[in-house]
């Protein structure tokens, strides 16, 4: 019998006397164990893992589709010198970010043709249903709140809460541009696919309305500037 091992490690700082050591060791685990949930994308629920895997069985554009936006989300993530846990975090999230989409009937989700009024009622549930399938678990809960706004708009105007700016977390916003361009230059159940350079110009189009303008900013001059083909970006 194989066994397979593996090692993780927290910390955390005591910064001032007041703080209780016991609180600091405390902390330490916590980060311990969530770095070790977000190791590795492998790492899933078995729940996740079948929900996931029955979703991409439905339509091979969502399974490509998502795993386009992960590797996005990570170079966003890069680029903007985050975290090392924060970009797996980020990482994770991309992929899991249509997983609503299981409630998505599967002749909505290959339609080739301009969806009708009730489909797209239908498309847009798929954030709180994603939200209720990751809440329900215990290694990825805190990735729920990410799913369920990243439809959401920098002016307010989207779904399903209809927040705004740093209302919306910045992981959703992350997401939100990478859905976006990889929707738009992909060839998508419903959308016409658009070059890479009527991709920028859309997002800039959409600066400041539907994206946050730091992020699209970093995606058009750091992340597409060093990457000409995202779809073969080479990442961890």
């Amino acid at each position: 019998m194989n066994i397979e091992l593996s090692a993780s490690f927290g910390f955390a700082t005591k910064e001032n006397d007041t703080q209780i050591t016991s609180d600091i060791l405390a902390k330490a685990e916590n980060h311990m164990y969530q770095n070790k949930i977000y190791e590795h994308l492998g790492v899933r629920s078995d729940t996740v893992d079948i929900i996931m895997n029955t979703l991409f069985a439905k339509s091979n554009r969502e399974s490509l589709h998502s795993k386009r936006v992960s590797k996005i989300c990570q170079a966003i993530a890069t680029k903007m010198k985050l975290s090392e846990d924060y970009i797996n975090r980020i990482k994770i999230a991309g992929l899991l970010h249509d997983i609503g989409k299981i409630g998505v009937i599967e002749q909505i989700l290959n339609k080739n043709t301009a969806l009708s009024n009730n489909e797209k009622k239908e498309i847009q549930k798929h954030p709180e249903i994603g939200w209720r399938i990751l809440y329900a678990t215990n290694e990825f809960s805190e990735l729920a709140e990410f799913i369920l706004e990243h439809h959401e708009r920098w002016d307010g105007k989207g779904y399903p809460k209809g927040l705004k700016g740093e209302e919306i977390s910045l992981e959703a916003r992350i997401i939100s541009v990478a859905d976006a361009f990889d929707a738009m230059t992909s060839v998508r159940s419903y959308k016409n696919k658009k070059t890479k350079e009527e991709a920028i110009e859309e997002l800039k189009k959409c600066s400041g309305t539907q994206f946050d303008p730091k992020i699209v900013n970093i995606f058009i001059n750091h992340v597409l500037k060093t990457n000409r083909n995202v779809s073969k970006l080479k990442l961890k």
